[in-house]
């Protein structure tokens, strides 16, 4: 296969996006902070993004694969901090407190599983649900569908976590492609569907923020 000769190279930048990836929650942060409140901003792609590195990470300490420890552990280190950038502006912090809970419950339900089921079995069941997981996170900005449709803005949607997600899903799909894993091919086919299915809502219907924050003329 032609592509062997750059497996290396596919899988050197599938790495690094998915740095940047981890990396871009910090310019939706940017803009909770220019708006001091984190009113009308999803929480789930942090919240979710903590969940799967620690899940990640459990899958990582299975496999004995110190590369995903690193990624998982620097993905879960950002993640909390812009959770904490969130919760920090939101004005109802009850209310996210309690999505936290929620999350913290759902977490220790599967650790515990993993914990507990066969040790010859545990990697394959757990790599699935880590899988059917990381759909509902990719996805997860689609529960606002109805509401974007209804408003045609796209301003509630973390557009640079789903640009980089849609980069990262596509690079491990070229990658999966070369070592010829249907795993990863099938595991990075779908989400990078769902990422772009996403990336053309705001084609559709671009944000009306950028709109409103464009000056007005002043009248003669």
């Amino acid at each position: 296969m032609v592509l062997e000769e750059y497996k290396d190279i596919v899988g050197t930048c599938a790495a690094i996006t998915t740095i940047g990836h981890m990396l871009s929650g910090t310019f939706v942060c940017k803009d909770i902070y220019k708006k001091g409140t984190s009113k009308g901003f999803d929480p789930m792609p942090f919240l979710g993004g903590i969940g799967m590195t620690i899940l990640m990470l459990r899958y990582a300490l299975m496999l004995g694969d110190l590369v995903m420890v690193k990624v998982n552990v620097f993905g879960f280190v950002t993640n909390v901090i812009y959770m904490a950038v969130y919760y920090y502006y939101s004005p109802h912090t009850r209310d996210t407190l309690m999505l936290i809970s929620k999350a913290v419950g759902l977490i220790a339900v599967f650790l515990t599983y993993a914990q507990m089921e066969h040790p010859d079995k545990v990697e394959y069941r757990f790599g699935i649900i880590v899988t059917i997981l990381l759909y509902l996170l990719i996805a997860s900005p689609l529960i606002h569908l109805k509401n974007i449709i209804k408003t045609k803005d796209t301003s509630i949607l973390p557009f640079p976590l789903i640009v980089m997600g849609t980069a990262v899903s596509f690079q491990w799909l070229l990658y999966g492609i070369i070592i010829n894993n249907i795993f990863v091919i099938f595991q990075n086919s779908v989400g990078f569907l769902l990422s772009v299915i996403q990336l053309s809502l705001f084609v559709i219907f671009p944000s009306k923020s950028s709109k409103t924050s464009m000056p007005e003329k002043k009248k003669d």
